[in-house]
């Protein structure tokens, strides 16, 4: 973790927030590499939990809610009411207060109604989110594992409730699956733990959680819960207002059973780093590789010159970095030697680099050097962007 700890701040994934200050424990900010990372591991979730399926749309809820949505859903039951004391008057008055929510789905479940009669979707159907969610945490810690400000991504998925176990069981496993094949985490560093009865949440009748062999031990990466009717339920009940909806298979009026993966997004990007890093000896000097998955590289492809004097190879090589910009994740370098350049590009999980050398200049062509291998193709310049992005696409 320490490794980990230190890449992320010298290459500029990630910074303790307001570090000038001492900074505040829970709390990390994601600079120029890990914002790309970041966005990259939510644009995967997305693509595989909305935009590949016919049966999930997404939604954007606010943050702040009317606290009447978290009375009802079980989540202040047992906290005491804010209180002012007045030392003009006297008297000590409640604080109307509102919430920063603890979870996205809330946000789902109260727009059931309205996502439901927008989009026409037959049961089962699904409400994708991804969001800011807070938390108190005593002890946050482990960096990005446990924080206070985080972001989530969950599906809120409504099935008929005598397909509450069929529909839970699929989505573990589903979720299971993306982890090994669209993030690319290995299969025997990934479990599967149901929870006991006497660890539930207040609105689960089961929950498996996905289990990834952190350097703490085996610690939750996902959960995947059954809230059977709970939180519509609930919701209906303090609004007045009905949450059931029609299934036509079975030709009845019916208020859902809710199958829920719940993930937090910091902590896919701190599982993504320590599953991709490795640490290599090259010809008596170490390596650092990051074995990151092309789809979620921050940088796709690094050019550089080989001879950073030489005023037409640089001109060449910004000349190929703006050009490929336009199509993928492209930067230019030439602050090092080559073989520096390399190293800080492997340091940062970028799968190809693209040098431009003096025979550049007269055979019109560069060479592509892949990250993990080490090996290189030599390419025309006139190809060299389909060439690329079909080595990434393939990736």
């Amino acid at each position: 973790m320490e490794l980990i700890v230190s890449l992320a701040k010298r290459r500029g994934f990630v910074f303790p927030s307001s570090e000038i200050y001492g900074g505040m424990g829970g709390f990390w900010d994601y600079g120029p590499l890990g914002v790309e990372l970041k966005n990259n591991v939510k644009a995967a979730w997305w693509r595989a939990m909305v935009q590949l399926r016919d049966d999930v749309v997404g939604l954007d809820a606010a943050i702040v809610m009317n606290p009447r949505v978290w009375e009802a859903s079980g989540h202040i039951a047992g906290f005491s009411d804010p209180m002012v004391d007045c030392r003009n008057c006297k008297l000590r008055f409640r604080a109307d207060v509102a919430y920063l929510r603890p979870e996205t789905a809330q946000g789902i479940f109260v727009n059931f109604a309205n996502v439901a009669s927008t989009v026409r979707r037959k049961l089962p159907f699904g409400i994708a989110q991804i969001g800011k969610s807070f938390r108190n945490e005593i002890t946050p810690g482990n960096f990005i594992f446990r924080d206070r400000e985080f972001e989530q991504m969950e599906m809120e998925f409504f099935v008929h409730p005598s397909q509450e176990d069929e529909w839970f069981a699929y989505w573990v496993e589903e979720r299971l699956r993306w982890w090994t094949d669209a993030i690319g985490i290995g299969a025997d560093r990934l479990r599967l733990r149901p929870h006991d009865p006497d660890e539930l949440s207040h609105y689960s009748r089961q929950t498996t959680d996905i289990e990834y062999a952190f350097p703490m031990g085996w610690s939750e990466l996902e959960g995947v819960a059954d809230r059977t009717d709970f939180d519509l339920k609930a919701h209906a009940a303090a609004s007045g207002k009905s949450l059931s909806t029609f299934d036509e298979a079975s030709g009845e009026h019916v208020v859902p059973f809710v199958i829920e993966p719940a993930m937090g997004v910091d902590r896919a990007v701190l599982t993504a780093l320590l599953d991709a890093y490795e640490e290599q000896q090259v010809e008596g000097e170490k390596r650092v590789v990051l074995h990151l998955r092309p789809s979620l590289a921050p940088v796709k492809v690094a050019v550089m010159p080989l001879l950073r004097n030489r005023p037409e190879l640089v001109e060449m090589g910004r000349r190929l970095a703006s050009d490929l910009k336009a199509h993928m994740a492209a930067t230019y370098d030439d602050t090092a030697s080559i073989g520096k350049l390399y190293r800080r590009q492997d340091e940062i999980g970028t799968p190809y680099c693209v040098t431009v050398d003096v025979e550049s200049l007269d055979d019109g062509a560069a060479t592509i050097r892949e990250r993990d291998s080490m090996t290189q193709e030599r390419v025309a310049l006139t190809v060299i962007r389909e060439r690329l992005s079909t080595l990434l696409a393939a990736g």
